[in-house]
């Protein structure tokens, strides 16, 4: 969804509007690493190095971690969760995720498929209360894998043509009922060609939030339980993750952070948004939360003593391929997670944004290197630069400290 992933992400920010004066800020470091890593002189450098990009970025406040071979080596973070109340970004401070949600959601996916509950390649229509069927194409059956892979036939046309969101609050509207609504005929916002591509499921490319709802909502189905929950006590709990939520009304008055977007060379705050299609794109987190996760997807599915997934699951989400259709920006897409050209070779990779939202993560399953950035600012040429930048630093940084 990114120009390398980058150009794709403004555009759908821009589509949905409409949804989805640099100023300094306070500077804080949050080791996570013995004291004798924390002290290297590339992790010296690293907070100097942040806070310029964050600045140079147009970002309020930012917080960035490395992990590897299983281990979260350490954070940062700097700039501000809120400038009117002067309040800095720490560890804790929870970020709207937005899109790199889908990679955890599609974990939640895998670990029923371990278990033995769920068949990504079974028709879907096998675990819901209601038929998905795309008209130009009602004999070809959609699976768990087409979702995953954003090749189900399922358009956000419509989705973005609608403005879903609720300005400074949570969805009143129910995911199931989002996606009844959506996709069956005679639904509030149903469309034969702007809730389906016409498209054959399997048979092209096409970015959708929408299927990223539907797979929560088979998650429930499948798990017997709010699939929240189950992520939760299945993928959460294990790993020790906290400050997290999947809605506004849940964070903490003390760890919100404020969306900020660039006017006239100033960080304005706009609200923050709720949309009902939480599996795509609703969860807040913070770095310390964050990270443990990002360190067992980048190492084989395992953390400490840990096993979040199976290697074989875990290689079969990194397992990328080029579907037809798929877009310029990217040189792969796996089960959840896509990939796209780094500094010379391509790098697994999910961005995020919505209206001053701009996230990223980043594995290199080689070095079994994971990297987490999370700003409270819009996509923009050059918050995307300096998205870029630290990305290359903590690289960097990942080799020195190993």
């Amino acid at each position: 969804m990114i120009d390398d992933p980058s150009a794709a992400l403004t555009a759908s920010i821009h589509a949905t509007a409409s949804r989805r004066s640099f100023l300094a800020g306070a500077l804080s470091a949050v080791a996570l690493a013995p004291p004798a890593l924390a002290r290297a002189p590339a992790a010296e450098n690293l907070d100097r190095f942040l806070a310029d990009q964050r600045r140079s970025g147009g970002m309020a406040g930012l917080a960035v971690g490395l992990a590897r071979s299983g281990k979260v080596l350490l954070s940062r973070t700097c700039g501000h969760a809120d400038i009117a109340m002067r309040r800095p970004v720490t560890a804790d401070s929870m970020f709207h995720l937005a899109s790199v949600t889908k990679t955890i959601t599609a974990t939640g996916i895998m670990m029923l498929a371990e278990e033995g509950r769920l068949d990504i390649d079974a028709p879907i229509n096998r675990y819901l209360d209601f038929a998905v069927v795309s008209p130009a194409t009602p004999g070809q059956d959609i699976t768990a894998r087409h979702l995953l892979m954003h090749m189900s036939g399922i358009s956000d046309a419509t989705y973005y043509a609608v403005d879903f969101r609720t300005h400074g609050d949570d969805s009143p509207l129910a995911l199931g009922d989002f996606l009844r609504g959506y996709l069956v005929p005679g639904g509030t916002h149903y469309s034969a060609t702007g809730s389906y591509s016409g498209a054959p499921p399997g048979r092209a490319y096409d970015y959708s939030n929408v299927g990223y709802g539907l797979l929560g909502y088979i998650g429930t189905r499948v798990a017997g339980v709010d699939f929240r929950t189950y992520l939760q006590r299945r993928l959460f709990s294990p790993l020790g993750i906290d400050h997290l939520s999947w809605t506004l009304a849940d964070v903490p008055a003390g760890l919100r952070v404020t969306p900020y977007e660039i006017d006239a060379q100033r960080l304005v705050p706009v609200a923050p948004v709720g949309f009902p299609d939480w599996p795509a794109g609703m969860l807040r987190a913070s770095i310390s939360g964050l990270m443990p996760f990002v360190a067992a997807s980048a190492n084989r599915g395992r953390t400490g003593s840990h096993r979040m997934l199976a290697e074989p699951s875990m290689d079969e989400m990194l397992h990328m391929q080029k579907p037809p259709g798929l877009s310029a920006w990217l040189t792969g897409q796996g089960l959840g997670w896509m990939e796209s050209e780094g500094e010379g070779a391509p790098r697994i990779n999910h961005w995020g944004g919505d209206p001053g939202v701009f996230t990223a993560v980043y594995l290199d399953p080689a070095t079994t290197t994971g990297i987490a950035i999370l700003t409270n600012g819009s996509a923009t040429a050059s918050s995307k630069a300096a998205i870029k930048a630290i990305a290359r630093k903590l690289f960097t940084l990942g080799n020195a400290l190993s």
